[in-house]
């Protein structure tokens, strides 16, 4: 489920995902639809924590090396200066842990895709995947700070569908994306879900409308 720290589409990138959207829905009644976000939660904590420990360990390392700064005793400034430089170490580790390695360090696996799959449920009702005539939508969610692919088919779908054969779809956009295709991730993910959808809800011949938008939805 690993990505590239970032998703830079060209043009010809936009178009080979569209292009993949359509040719997996002309073997289905289903809707494909391939999403990016930059991350799917702000993750403060880790921000708190990464601050928690840079300034005990600026205060550990200062206590350490006392001597070398408070040669004749304590005095009220040098417990100013002390607060102080402990107060910065807190800014600093606070900002360190807006990086997502740090953040994704900072939290577990468990809430990553816990967060992954909140974001993947709200955007399968903001862009009116859950609104298919026949409850047919398939959302495939690409989430760039946790280095996650989440799929989520309507309820319909799920129930017809065994969970490891998803998990197949998600497979599928490893390799490419751990190599930084994002494109190329992406579009085996869902032509894997085609393949998924063949056998769920096969296309009628003369009924099959384009009910949603090919084009990936990239919201960073």
């Amino acid at each position: 489920m690993a990505t590239g720290n970032k998703a830079v589409l060209s043009e010809g990138d936009r178009e080979r995902i569209r292009q993949a959207v359509e040719s997996a829905e002309r073997q289905t009644m289903a809707e494909i639809v391939p999403m990016i976000v930059a991350r799917s939660g702000l993750y403060r904590d880790a921000q708190h924590r990464a601050g928690l420990i840079t300034a005990l360990s600026a205060l550990v390392l200062l206590l350490t090396i006392e001597a070398s700064w408070l040669p004749w005793g304590w005095h009220a400034s040098n417990a100013a200066w002390l607060v102080v430089a402990v107060t910065l170490a807190y800014a600093v580790g606070a900002w360190i842990g807006t990086w997502p390695v740090v953040v994704r360090l900072m939290t577990s696996p468990a809430r990553l895709r816990h967060k992954v799959a909140l974001r993947a449920e709200r955007a399968f009702v903001q862009h009116a995947v859950s609104q298919t005539r026949e409850a047919t939508g398939v959302l495939i969610l690409l989430s760039m700070l946790e280095r996650q692919v989440y799929v989520l088919p309507d309820p319909s779908l799920a129930k017809l569908v065994p969970g490891e054969r998803w998990n197949r779809v998600v497979q599928a956009a490893v390799e490419p994306l751990r190599g930084g295709d994002i494109a190329g991730g992406l579009s085996r993910a869902i032509h894997a879900c085609g393949v998924v959808l063949i056998d769920a809800c096969p296309s009628r011949s003369g009924d099959n409308p384009n009910e949603l938008p090919d084009h990936v939805i990239d919201e960073r």
